[in-house]
């Protein structure tokens, strides 16, 4: 049974937009226009609107006075913020992570990163992401920082457009891997200094990578 049975309207409006954006299908600049999307999915337009809310919170949507709800271009600004600030963060996670992973943790990134191989035949980059987003959520909550956790989650949801579009590459998929590799043996280790490097490289990469794609 399909799990969109069970989420509130708002919540499969607002994945199925989600899904037309990431894939391309809605465009930047595209204007959403609630009557013709509640018709097209089936809907009141209730849901709509607040699906659309929801995708502005994730910078997916903008809202333009007098001109309504756009599909957000993807601009090198905002992925050079986004990517500052995962990067501070992220290197801070990765430290403490580095004195406070379980065992337990470092075998849950091994099949993660066993899993992500695994996908990267099928080429799903829905699926890609979100194991890429797992494996840094083990991560996270290895700190055992109930605050820095929560900041990290609300940045995951800017994130998740440049990931997406990150792994639409899949000539980045090999190096990914190498690197997941890398960072868990530097947890491993409780090898700090390298890790961040690692983690900071890691994140680098994929700058480089889709700031390329979106001139």
């Amino acid at each position: 049974m399909d799990n969109l049975e069970f989420l509130p309207l708002r919540d499969v409006v607002f994945n199925t937009l989600r899904q037309e954006i990431l894939t391309g299908n809605l465009k930047p600049g595209e204007h959403l226009r609630e009557i013709a999307l509640a018709n097209k999915i089936g809907v009141s337009r209730t849901p709509v609107r607040e699906a659309i809310r929801m995708l502005e919170l994730e910078g997916l949507v903008k809202m333009i006075p007098r001109r309504g709800a756009l599909v957000a271009d993807i601009s090198q600004k905002e992925l050079r913020d986004v990517l500052e600030v995962r990067n501070a963060l992220e290197q801070l996670a990765i430290e403490l992570a580095c004195e406070r992973i379980t065992k337990e943790q470092i075998d849950e990134l091994k099949v993660n990163v066993a899993e992500f191989k695994r996908v990267t035949r099928t080429k799903d980059v829905t699926k890609l992401a979100q194991i890429d987003v797992e494996f840094h959520d083990i991560i996270f909550n290895a700190t055992d920082n109930r605050r820095l956790i929560q900041m990290l989650n609300n940045l995951r949801e800017q994130m998740y457009r440049f990931r997406f579009e990150y792994l639409k590459d899949s000539d980045v998929y090999e190096g990914l891997i190498e690197e997941h590799i890398q960072v868990i043996k530097n947890l491993e280790d409780r090898d700090v200094e390298n890790a961040r490097k690692n983690i900071s490289y890691h994140i680098y990469r994929q700058v480089s990578t889709v700031s390329k794609k979106i001139d």
